[in-house]
């Protein structure tokens, strides 16, 4: 069976129109109304860690993996208490040198917003949910030496850990970018998983390092939703 697995950025109030970048802030409304379609749909929403299973044909089942990249404080302000409601996880995957901070790397491209505290990340672990790492600085991988990209990537696993007390074992491409070296430094750091920006739904036995995953968009209506998690729709554009 083919797994969804959705891809979110912020949930929050979208920007003014015209904002770049406008199309990762998905509204809080919308948000929940996702959740309780996919629930509708009859899927069962998972972190990556929840999902391992199904991820390397061990359990079968109709099932989505549900995931936050880079750790902003809406995710818990805003998501956490809708995936909750509907008895679902996710992996969030954080940046380990900005945890307080802002999205730095997007400066004099859109407003910096808050990323999660340590207490931010400590109330999304005590809820059950996931972290995963990406990198320590939200790197660019591809326009790193090798020995960068390695720190980046080990580095930020060691530091969340560290500051969380629990496993990271997934990790995520800022920007989707990466060549075969960062799959095997994954490997090597002992990730379990890493997922792309790459278009398509996953299957049991699929390269664990080059994940696709289905972007949800602020713009996306319901039966786009259902196109992208049920049907081949993501599939024939990857």
């Amino acid at each position: 069976m083919n797994i969804p697995i959705l891809m979110y950025h912020q949930v929050d109030a979208p920007p003014p129109r015209g904002t770049p970048l406008r199309g990762l802030v998905v509204a809080p409304s919308s948000f929940t109304w996702q959740m309780k379609m996919l629930r509708l749909m009859g899927y069962k929403g998972l972190s990556m860690r929840d999902l391992e299973p199904y991820l390397k044909g061990e359990r079968s089942g109709k099932v989505a993996g549900i995931t936050f990249d880079d750790g902003y404080r809406n995710n818990v302000e805003h998501a956490l208490p809708v995936l909750k409601q509907q008895g679902f996880t996710a992996t969030c995957y954080g940046v380990s040198s900005l945890i307080g901070g802002t999205n730095s790397w997007d400066r004099g491209i859109v407003a910096e917003k808050p990323l999660m505290s340590l207490q931010d990340w400590q109330r999304w672990r005590d809820s059950g949910m996931d972290i995963g790492s990406h990198t320590r600085t939200h790197a660019k991988l591809t326009e790193l030496p090798d020995e960068e990209a390695r720190a980046q990537i080990f580095e930020s696993k060691t530091e969340l850990e560290r500051a969380l007390g629990c496993q990271v074992r997934h990790f995520c491409y800022p920007y989707g970018w990466h060549l075969p070296a960062h799959q095997q430094m994954a490997c090597e750091a002992g990730y379990v998983t890493a997922t792309t920006t790459h278009r398509g739904r996953v299957h049991a036995g699929a390269d664990p390092y080059t994940l696709r995953r289905i972007m949800v968009a602020r713009a996306t209506n319901p039966l786009q939703f259902y196109w992208k998690v049920a049907t081949d729709y993501e599939d024939r554009r990857g």
